[in-house]
């Protein structure tokens, strides 16, 4: 089979082809043919070897994934040969085939294509628990959401507005962007590329700060974030897209009884109570169309290399899809 594996760290140019042998399920695996890669800002920190975990070497990145059975293993008991699934994985997701734990697996609800699947679940989750689960939000509290217009926080903005939120905020840096976050729901929008745009926002709120503030960016502006927050108000980190790492100083904190959170998806995962819930409800959302997918760009697995440098050059908005070129739909 086709993989896009990398051997060394570096920039989107280590990302290279490779043909494998086709995995084997066993157990309670599955082998699923895959039709549609969700790509996300992990893919680029595993690639850099700046994730939040190591990453072993060569690897597979591709952790979001929609297709169909096609192998079962000796002890799979739920699933069938020719059922379409979306499931998250650790690993392999660039590549015609992956392997995938039957537990792990959710059907494809039968108004989603395998496109529109692959772009919810790990997004999706991810703006639901740091808002709700890691942020607290509370009805009536303002938000602060930052790369407004990405996977994450186009579905953040549209989740405050579903869970009550009084005032959203959103951050880009373009236009452009900020005029899809608007379209998304967001009350104020706000250039950060602008100097002192931290200011606009506690104009924006009456010089209170906001409660719960959603930082993905690092750097400069984690700090530029941390002073917009409201007394008792919440930083969620969910990422660190610039790389770049900055002292924090935690008796800046407790003047105003402000918390800095971090948020690691992976450990949403393994407590299945929490997770198979707020999946559910996503996916209800979806239905029910108080949840709107964008779909940014759709590129054939090939392309891989050249998507990671669009996602990081800031030229995308909303979910970014990769299809395997055998895939047919």
């Amino acid at each position: 089979m086709k993989a896009f594996q990398f051997t060394e760290y570096g920039g989107p140019e280590v990302l290279k082809q490779t043909e494998l042998e086709k995995p084997l399920p066993r157990g309670h695996e599955v082998l699923i043919e895959i039709h549609a890669i969700g790509v996300n800002y992990a893919d680029t920190a595993r690639r850099e070897g700046q994730y939040v975990v190591p990453t072993p070497l060569p690897f597979i990145p591709g952790a979001e994934i929609a297709g169909i059975i096609v192998e079962i293993g000796d002890q799979v008991s739920t699933v069938q040969p020719g059922q379409k699934v979306v499931t998250l994985i650790e690993s392999g997701g660039y590549a015609e085939y992956a392997l995938a734990d039957e537990r792990s697996l959710i059907p494809l609800p039968e108004n989603l294509d395998f496109q529109m699947a692959a772009a919810l679940p790990l997004q999706g989750l991810s703006a639901y628990h740091v808002l709700k689960t890691m942020g607290r939000l509370e009805k009536g509290e303002s938000v602060l959401v930052s790369a407004a217009a990405g996977g994450v926080g186009s579905l953040a903005v549209q989740l405050a507005k579903i869970f009550g939120a009084g005032q959203i905020i959103a951050t880009a840096s373009t236009d452009e962007k900020l005029s899809f976050a608007k379209d998304m729901g967001a009350d104020v929008l706000i250039n950060y590329t602008k100097d002192g745009w931290e200011k606009e926002v506690r104009e924006a709120t009456g010089g209170k700060g906001v409660h719960v503030a959603l930082e993905m960016a690092g750097g400069e502006i984690f700090h530029q974030t941390l002073k917009c927050l409201a007394p008792f108000g919440r930083l969620v980190i969910f990422g660190n897209a610039s790389g770049v790492q900055i002292p924090l100083y935690p008796t800046s904190l407790m003047a105003r009884n402000q918390s800095v959170i971090g948020f690691f998806l992976p450990q949403i995962m393994r407590h299945p109570q929490i997770l198979q819930p707020s999946l559910e409800e996503l996916f209800s959302l979806l239905a029910e169309s108080k949840l709107k997918l964008t779909i940014g760009g759709v590129y054939p697995l090939d392309d891989a290399a050249r998507v990671h440098e669009l996602l990081q050059s800031r030229k995308t908005i909303g979910k970014i899809i990769l299809t395997p070129q055998s895939s047919s739909f």
